[in-house]
């Protein structure tokens, strides 16, 4: 039997989100280490680059709607407060550019920021930037994302490549193996 690892992926408005069926699929192969409990996040702005339809039944979908739906007095669940005591780890893949700013700045307006918000420090935050290189050449992205690193959430970098729009440069999303690789390594170490 493998060890079990409860993994909450989050999904912002990039167009590397074209890349989380992916990401699901190899986070749930059998050949890794641990058995993956997903629960996934979607921004209302990445629901834009894939269909629903295509993820698997057992992985939950979560919307911002969703924060509302189980909380109606005091008492009723919290959904941003429970999925960061359910997951082990949190993943942030694509973490766009907007939200990137949304997060440094300590705003919270949807279910994704109310969870990273909420985060317990101690349990790891990994975040893996995806924009235009243009966003991500802009002093004030370094800025943002040093502020993200001395918190103690764990960059998986951007690569360099030629984008969607056509533009080559900084600013891709690292590839779905090496953020798969870089979760399961964290795993290996003590939790």
């Amino acid at each position: 039997m493998k060890p079990e690892r409860n993994l909450l992926i989050a999904a912002t408005g990039s167009v590397a989100t074209i890349k989380m069926v992916q990401m699901i699929s190899e986070f749930s192969d059998d050949k890794l280490p641990y058995k993956f409990n997903i629960k996934v996040i979607i921004t209302e702005h990445a629901k834009h680059f894939f269909e629903l339809e295509e993820v698997p039944e057992h992985v939950p979908i979560l919307h911002n709607r969703d924060e509302w739906l189980t909380w109606n007095k005091r008492g009723d669940p919290v959904l941003h407060i429970d999925l960061g005591k359910w997951a082990d780890l949190m993943l942030i893949a694509p973490l766009s550019a907007n939200s990137l700013a949304k997060i440094a700045s300590g705003i919270c307006d949807n279910l994704m920021l109310c969870v990273v918000r909420a985060w317990d420090l101690e349990k790891p935050l990994f975040f893996a930037p995806a924009m235009n290189t243009r966003m991500y050449d802009h002093p004030i992205t370094r800025e943002q994302i040093d502020k993200l690193i001395k918190w103690g959430y764990k960059e998986i970098p951007c690569i360099s490549k030629t984008l969607m729009c056509g533009d080559t440069g900084n600013g891709a999303m690292a590839e779905v193996s090496t953020i798969v690789a870089t979760v399961v390594g964290t795993f290996t170490l003590p939790l």
